[in-house]
């Protein structure tokens, strides 16, 4: 049996540019997605904290450096330049690979510079 699980994300992300007209769906820097473990045309799902509109898109590549996460086409109706998103991906993994799984999480400052990076999440209190 395989079961999906989180494979990583960007979380708080900030949109830097919204296009209608271009091609493509989500560019992303090529240093965050190389951090995070996202490839380019992989699927991810998009979470507005502004708008709480939840989207599925894919990724193109951005400038490496440039801090850039642009929604393209479709996605530029879901966000606003400035708005605040969490990028994710999953992945299907035996039981043996679950055990042993850890996902890379990339936690964005408004700049979409970086500010941490970790495997884990906090266990939330009640």
């Amino acid at each position: 049996m395989l079961s999906t699980l989180l494979k990583g994300k960007l979380h708080m992300g900030a949109v830097s540019h919204a296009e209608l007209w271009y091609d493509g769906s989500c560019a992303i820097d090529s240093d965050l997605l190389d951090l995070a473990g996202l490839r380019e045309f992989e699927q991810i799902d998009i979470y507005n904290v502004n708008n709480g509109e939840r989207f599925t898109t894919y990724i193109i590549r951005g400038e490496a450096g440039s801090g850039i996460i642009s929604m393209n086409g479709a996605a530029a109706r879901k966000c606003q330049v400035g708005d605040r998103v969490i990028i994710a991906t999953y992945a299907q993994y035996t039981e043996e690979e679950m055990v042993k799984h850890k996902p890379k999480l990339v936690y964005l400052n408004a700049d979409n510079s970086v500010d941490r990076a970790s495997n884990t999440i906090a266990v939330q209190a009640a």
